[in-house]
């Protein structure tokens, strides 16, 4: 080989380098790790997708990673539900964003990266938080209880009176 074919075959190396890879698959990641605490410790949390399937139940504090990608051109969405008895339950959402490194496909990953790699492994999102620290609130309604009072008249406050009916 002459000094002329090695050269075209770095430029073709180097050009199908640039066209069949993608910047945010090569740079970021598809699944990320997220790590999920509460207060009280040991809540009982149930992660679902954004199609309602329930993808993981444990208990606080619980360390996983979630898929960043729903189908091909989908971010996923997850509502993770924190429930412990005598306190309200408390759901709150998980949000993918759009990873900056996708946009490097249009200098760098060429087409290839831009409409199949990233879209299909979901690496052109990105998790928007790494931590859910939730604190839970004591519930109310565990803590009334329910009873019949009876009140003179006299110990009746003055703005039930409107609502007073007189009987025989």
């Amino acid at each position: 080989m002459n000094k002329n074919s090695y050269l075209i075959l770095i430029a073709i190396f180097m050009a199908s380098t640039f066209l069949f890879s993608s910047c945010a698959s090569i740079v970021s990641k598809s699944r990320y790790p997220i790590s999920i605490n509460s207060t009280p410790c040991e809540a009982k949390i149930v992660i679902k997708d954004k199609k309602g399937i329930e993808i993981f139940s444990g208990q606080t504090p619980a360390n996983l990673k979630l898929k960043s990608g729903s189908g091909f051109f989908g971010k996923a969405r997850y509502q993770v539900t924190f429930t412990k008895n005598g306190y309200d339950s408390k759901t709150v959402p998980v949000e993918f964003r759009l990873d900056g490194w996708y946009f490097g496909n249009i200098l760098l990953g060429g087409l290839i990266g831009v409409l199949i790699i990233d879209p299909a492994t979901g690496a052109m999102y990105k998790l928007d938080t790494e931590f859910l620290n939730e604190t839970l609130v004591l519930s109310t309604a565990s803590n009334q209880k329910e009873e019949l009072k009876v009140y003179a008249l006299n110990e009746i406050p003055t703005e039930w009176n409107n609502h007073l009916v007189k009987s025989n």
